[in-house]
């Protein structure tokens, strides 16, 4: 199966949502993260939602993509071969419930791979005024399936910068995973795969059981760095990235570790990495970028 990269720029239809207060405490307490900002509704300005909280407002586009291309965006039979392969996520301002969001979108790019073809599509959330509020780039990679030539969209697909080879790691942080973490995710998110939830369907398509959600790896990452780096205030993260690149599944117990730290007059890049239990890393190449919050 072969895919034309001239496809690179084809819009999506627009899909509207509103911010939920159950929704943001709920993927809160899926990733066990207990920051006030997200709980306390008794705060100055109210409680926000976690970052992350963006993947679960994006997903009913993602569950439903044949239904938000036309005909000539990507071939059902090529996005039944896809797995998700890399998250790149920008924070204009921080979600906050109620907010009503317009989420319009486009094929940003189309690449060789060498497992097949990388399509990452581009998401931009605004808000009722028409303000921006985040933008995700999310990446599939298509096994199996090859694109003509070098591809398209490249250069417009950001490229968050890599830790040095030598830096040490500054510190880790062990999660232990529930073994029920992936059904609790699933139930609190919405964000549903049933690789994650049902051993029999997981076990058909190859693997070795249930695995925890890739977005939830990269939740339980945030949760770190923003508590860790952040003192605590989300409104100071501004780009979250990484490629998913190993299992976890549920029983074993995960290894967050920061791997490098560059700070600048306007905040600091933060490198960071996700081991499973046999040292693989399920998420690489991890990038977050931290700046200091105006009162």
């Amino acid at each position: 199966m072969q895919i034309d990269p001239a496809i690179v720029g084809t819009p999506l239809k627009e899909y509207r949502c509103t911010v939920g207060w159950r929704q943001c405490m709920n993927y809160a307490a899926a990733v066990q993260d207990r920051n006030p900002w997200y709980f306390d509704d008794q705060r100055a300005g109210g409680t926000l939602a976690p970052p992350m909280q963006a993947v679960a407002l994006t997903w009913p586009i993602f569950e439903r993509l044949p239904e938000f291309l036309p005909d000539q965006g990507l071939p059902l039979e090529a996005l039944r071969t896809q797995v998700h392969y890399s998250e790149h996520l920008v924070f204009h301002r921080p979600l906050k419930p109620g907010d009503s969001l317009t989420i319009r979108g486009q094929i940003a790019a189309i690449l060789p791979h060498r497992a097949g073809t990388q399509a990452v599509i581009r998401l931009d959330a605004c808000d009722a005024a028409g303000a921006p509020v985040f933008t995700e780039y999310n990446g599939g990679l298509l096994r199996g399936v090859t694109c003509d030539g070098a591809g398209q969209g490249g250069p417009d697909i950001p490229s968050a910068p890599r830790a040095r080879p030598e830096a040490p790691v500054d510190w880790q942080a062990p999660i232990a995973i529930d073994p029920v973490a992936p059904f609790i995710y699933d139930g609190c998110t919405g964000i549903y795969f049933p690789i994650h939830t049902s051993v029999q369907f997981a076990r058909a398509v190859g693997l070795p059981d249930i695995i925890l959600q890739g977005t939830a790896t990269l939740a339980l990452a945030a949760r770190e760095i923003v508590n860790r780096e952040g003192g605590g205030d989300p409104r100071g993260l501004k780009a979250l990235s990484c490629r998913f690149s190993a299992m976890v599944l549920p029983g074993e117990t995960i290894t967050v570790q920061l791997n490098e730290r560059r700070s600048d007059p306007g905040g600091r890049d933060l490198f960071f990495a996700v081991l499973n239990a046999s040292g693989g890393r399920a998420v690489n190449h991890g990038y977050a970028r931290i700046e200091a919050v105006r009162a």
